[in-house]
């Protein structure tokens, strides 16, 4: 089996991780609007081992492939933030499936999606196009298209 990643590891900059771990609870699923104007389906899945627990963003088809318990190896996920909230996601080159292997013990205690992030990918796109600056909030803060931070270009 390739290298996993603990959950209490990862970071909003975690790419092309593989994570084993168990089905905590599964949320209700939600039609979303992604930002190419199509409606799908999203349900926020609590997975977690020995470290802790991370909510898995599934698709579609994907919420199919989570039940309760069941022990989950995501192949080459990926960590987005939503609303500044890590979200663990398969994506299209990741894979999903239902390992042989038994977690036995979970870390409920720690909740990775729970910390809130700085979005540093949306934050340095000052110019309000796809995806950055909703609202205008740090152009306006800053009375113009400076920067939020003195210490932005350290």
């Amino acid at each position: 089996m390739e290298e996993t990643t603990k959950i209490k590891d990862l970071t909003p900059e975690s790419r092309r991780v593989n994570v084993l771990a168990k089905v905590v609870s599964i949320g209700e699923p939600k039609q979303i609007q992604t930002r190419f104007g199509e409606e799908k389906s999203v349900t926020e899945v609590y997975i977690g081992d020995d470290t802790g627990k991370i909510i898995l963003s599934l698709w579609g088809e994907q919420t199919g492939q989570a039940s309760e318990n069941k022990t989950l190896f995501i192949e080459n996920g990926y960590i987005s933030l939503v609303r500044g909230h890590m979200r663990l996601n398969v994506g299209k080159y990741g894979s999903l499936k239902e390992s042989e292997e038994e977690l036995a013990e979970v870390n409920e205690e720690l909740d990775m999606s729970e910390a809130e992030h700085e979005n540093t990918f949306r934050r340095r796109s000052f110019g309000g196009g796809r995806g950055g600056n909703r609202g205008g909030y740090y152009n306006n803060r800053n009375g113009g298209n400076r920067p939020p931070r003195d210490d932005f270009n350290d």
